[in-house]
Parts: C-alpha cells; sequence; structure tokens
C-alpha cells in the first residue's frame, strides 16, 4: 500500500491493519506526487489518502475508469474552513455562515427558490399582523434565516439579509457541496457523512434564532 510517510495516513493506515489483523507492506514516500507516481507504475496494489484525495487522485490519472474508491472510511479526518487566529469576528461570521447554508438544505431553501421563500415570510408576517390566527405558509426557522423575523444578523455585525444574500449567490449546503466535488463536478464524490443528519449523515447546524 503506497502512502506519504509522516502523516496521520500511515498512522490510520498501521492500525487499520493492526486492528484487523492482518498484513500489508508499506510502501512510503516523502510526498504526494510521489505517491501517485509509483501507484500508477504498479508499485503497490492500493494507495491510502483522505477521501477528498482519494477521488482528486482518481481523476488525475491516465484511466480513471480502471480505479475505484473504496466505500470504507478508516479514520476520522475531518475538513472545515480556518480562520486566522485571534480575528474572533472573522471566526464567527465564518461559522455562521456554514451553520446557515446547512440550517438552508435542511429548510428546503435553494438557490432557486430562496426569493419566493423571502417573499413567502414577508407575506406572513404581513398577514400575522393583521390576524394572528393566521396559519404561516412559512416556518419560522426559515423567516429567522431568511431575516425577515428576527434580528440575528445584527448579533454579528451584518444586515439580517445576510443569509438570504449567501444563498442566492452560493446556493445552500447541499448545492455547493455537489456543484464543487460531488455528483455535479468531475470528482463525483459521495455526500456520505457529509449528508444531513436527517438522511444518513452527520451534518446538523444550530438553529439562527
Amino acid at each position: 500500500v503506497c502512502v506519504q510517510t509522516g502523516t496521520t495516513t500511515e498512522l490510520n493506515l498501521a492500525d487499520y491493519f493492526k486492528a484487523n489483523k492482518m498484513d500489508y507492506t508499506l510502501v512510503a514516500f516523502e510526498n504526494n506526487t510521489d505517491v501517485n507516481n509509483a501507484y500508477d507504475a504498479g508499485r503497490c496494489d492500493a494507495l491510502t489518502t483522505d477521501a477528498s484525495g482519494l477521488y482528486a487522485t482518481r481523476l488525475a490519472l491516465p484511466k480513471p475508469d480502471d480505479h475505484i474508491v473504496l466505500p470504507e472510511i478508516i479514520s476520522k479526518e475531518p475538513l472545515g474552513p480556518a480562520v486566522r487566529q485571534g480575528d474572533d469576528e472573522w471566526f464567527g461570521l465564518v461559522k455562521w455562515v456554514g451553520f446557515a447554508l446547512v440550517n438552508a438544505e435542511e429548510l428546503g431553501i435553494t438557490k432557486e427558490n430562496v426569493e419566493q421563500m423571502k417573499a413567502t415570510a414577508m407575506d406572513d408576517q404581513a398577514q400575522l399582523a393583521k390576524d394572528p390566527s393566521y396559519k404561516a405558509k412559512c416556518s419560522p426557522d426559515a423567516a429567522r434565516l431568511l431575516g425577515v423575523d428576527g434580528t440575528f444578523g445584527q448579533s454579528i455585525g451584518l444586515g439580517n439579509d445576510w443569509a438570504f444574500n449567501v444563498i442566492k449567490q452560493m446556493g445552500n449546503y447541499g448545492e455547493i457541496f455537489d456543484r464543487n466535488i460531488g455528483a455535479g463536478s468531475k470528482l463525483q464524490i459521495a455526500r456520505g457523512l457529509n449528508a444531513l443528519w436527517s438522511k444518513g449523515g452527520i451534518q446538523y447546524a444550530p438553529p439562527i434564532r
């Protein structure tokens, strides 16, 4: 198995084979380029790295369809946004944008329907002001996310339509995933654990309130 030396991947590989009481031959290289070249040259039967890296490596091979990414996940290697230490305002903003994107997917708010969803929420507010017994068409969570109800945006130094603007430009978490690395991209990475918690994954976010 080809692997880059000095990485957590090398340690994870050793743990996996030890836990499953299997033997293997390690073929280690100092950089990822050498790992990929060795695999392509047939010096090893498999290579291991982060899942996203495996899909990118497969795509770069001369005949990608001759290779598969095995579905088993043998370690936990979470990836996420990072900001400069000490910039708390920027950290808070990046964090809540990420939460908003996940919430939008869970609420069914997309790049295509976000304007209509906001218009519906605004109409709900107008109707409720006239008749408190009116049954709103838009959920309270969606109304808050889109800035129609509440003042959450002000608490993080933004306008209340901040999440609306992000979704309008980029779509929700699922749309961004699919477009860049998922089903709508060349990488074709399966959602897996990146799916919503309600769809077999572990992605969920605190509500905007």
